[in-house]
């Protein structure tokens, strides 16, 4: 049987895990955002989940594996392209949203 006062408490690395998701965006959701260029597709990619590097069109810098950014495309294709997520760019978390 638990001791008295530890029924329903949580592990402190549970609650700092918890905490974490709380502040991230969750992962690998699309929600469409409006810019002044257009209204664009966005998805969180967490550290977890990248591992390629990348170049942010925002500061033109290198965007490391593992660093948690925004992969965004536009919800309407160019003219030569037939879908948005072909011209899919990855950005670094402050570059898009200075993009507002």
């Amino acid at each position: 049987m638990a001791p008295i006062g530890t029924i329903g408490a949580m592990s402190r690395r549970k609650a700092a895990a918890a905490r974490a998701a709380r502040r991230e965006p969750p992962a690998q959701r699309e929600e469409l955002v409006r810019r002044r260029s257009g209204d664009f597709w966005q998805r969180f990619i967490t550290g977890a989940t990248s591992s390629n590097p990348y170049r942010c069109p925002g500061c033109d810098q290198l965007i490391p594996p593992a660093t948690p950014h925004y992969v965004v495309w536009p919800d309407v294709p160019s003219l030569l392209e037939t879908a948005g997520i072909n011209e899919r760019r990855h950005w670094h978390r402050a570059c898009w949203q200075r993009q507002s």
